[in-house]
This record gives structure tokens, sequence and C-alpha cells, in this order.
């Protein structure tokens, strides 16, 4: 085999204007050449939201906020638990994901498909929208009557609150991966993890679903190196309007 059969260059052109117009997207040209992925439980340099009197803030108020959130939504949390179950099957949905510096954890939704929907998956395999490892279908028939409400309002994600309080996810963050999703990261990639994943982030008020793999691995990045109080504030908002919008949510 020869070195140009060896080396891939992929050119590829990451920019666009932001979707609300409260978070500018910064263009980025990214050459890469065969990139490998890095080991899942490599050393990782803190991201900025992690850092000193930055992190052991960010976790008071994670908990502090999510506290009084917990208090405010707790009627919401009963009657939606109450739908679900109505709807036939179990109210929670629990799934591994992976969080800061590769560490797994149990990420708790209220569950918003059939039961068994990763035996169905395999069957959709052709109608897979997503161009990245994440399978993506606008009209997925696996999810239930409650869960289309839930998901097109990011309900199903309010039990995630009692993620945060434990520890293992911050109301802001990048997206927390699977852990096959995190197996493939490159060490570019793998910077996401070094931070607590968050409830919501820059990718979710930028499109959501609608964004593209590497849209939304350039947005997690941007948080991780240049995470700042005005940032945060801006992702509060956005993630207000993204919710009640509903723009993206499949």
């Amino acid at each position: 085999m020869t070195a140009a059969m060896q080396t891939a260059t992929v050119h590829h052109l990451n920019g666009h204007s932001d979707l609300h117009g409260s978070v500018p997207m910064v263009p980025t040209l990214r050459l890469v050449e065969n990139p490998a992925p890095a080991p899942v439980d490599a050393p990782l340099v803190p991201g900025r939201a992690a850092r000193g009197f930055v992190g052991i803030a960010k976790i008071v108020v994670d908990v502090t906020a999510t506290a009084l959130l917990l208090l405010l939504v707790a009627p919401v949390l009963l009657v939606v638990a109450l739908a679900v179950k109505l709807d036939g099957g179990p109210v929670f949905f629990l799934q591994t994901r992976i969080g800061r510096d590769g560490r797994a954890f149990r990420m708790v939704k209220f569950r918003s498909m059939i039961v068994d929907a990763e035996t169905h998956r395999a069957l959709l395999a052709a109608d897979d929208e997503g161009a990245g490892p994440l399978f993506k279908m606008r009209r997925d028939p696996r999810i239930t009557r409650v869960g289309g409400l839930l998901r097109r309002y990011s309900i199903d994600e309010l039990p995630q609150l009692f993620n945060v309080l434990n520890g293992s996810m911050s109301l802001i963050g990048p997206r927390p991966p699977l852990p096959q999703e995190a197996e493939t990261y490159t060490a570019e990639e793998r910077r996401r993890l070094s931070v607590r994943p968050g409830m919501t982030g820059l990718w979710q008020v930028s499109g959501r679903s609608d964004l593209s793999w590497d849209e939304s691995i350039a947005l997690d990045l941007r948080y991780v190196d240049e995470w700042n109080l005005r940032l945060e504030l801006q992702i509060v908002a956005g993630t207000a309007r993204a919710v009640l919008g509903g723009r993206g949510a499949y």
C-alpha cells in the first residue's frame, strides 16, 4: 500500500451563523490526517469550566440551582411520571453515558420510546439520518405518544436534575456521549470529556438534532475552550428559547 493510500486528508469547513443570534459562531478550518481513536482513559487537562475556583463555584451553583428547580418542577415530574406509566412500561429510562475524564455513569430520563427500542433500532438502520456515530430519525416510530410531546419540549430530560445533584452532570456542559461513541473519539474530540457533561449546552441552543456531528463537536469544544460567565448566561437564555420553540427536538 502506498503512502498516498495510507493517508487520507479531509478538509472540513465548520462554520455557520447562530440560529438564535445570541451565540456567535466562529468558522473553523480543520485539516485531519487519519485521526485515530484516543483511549477513553487517557489523561485530560481540565477545561476552563472545571479549573480551580471556577470549577468549585460551578458545582455550588449547580447544586443550589438544581435543588430549587426540583422544588419548582416536582408537581410536573409527578404528572409526567403518571402519564408515562399509563402509556405502558417503566417510567424512567437509564442509560450508561461517559462523563468527565471518561468515567461512566447512569443517566436518567423519562422514557419516551417503546420498551425494546434498541432491538428495533437495527431494523431502522437504513433510515438513519445522522452523518456520525449517532442514530437520528425525524419521525422515529419507536417514540411513544407521550414521548413525542416530552421530547419536543425536552421534558424527558428533567430527571437529569438528579444526575446534577449527584455530581455526574452539570446544568450546562457538553452532551454526555454513549460508550461506543466515546470509543471512536480522536484526541481532539475527547477534550469534550475534560469538563462535566451538561443537561444543556452550546449545541442544544444552536439547533440540537438539526446539527451535524461535526457541528455539535465543534460547539462542545468551543464551550470547553472559551468558557466564561457571559457564555454561560447566553446558553441559559438560549435554552429557554430552544425549549419553547421545540426546534431540532427529535
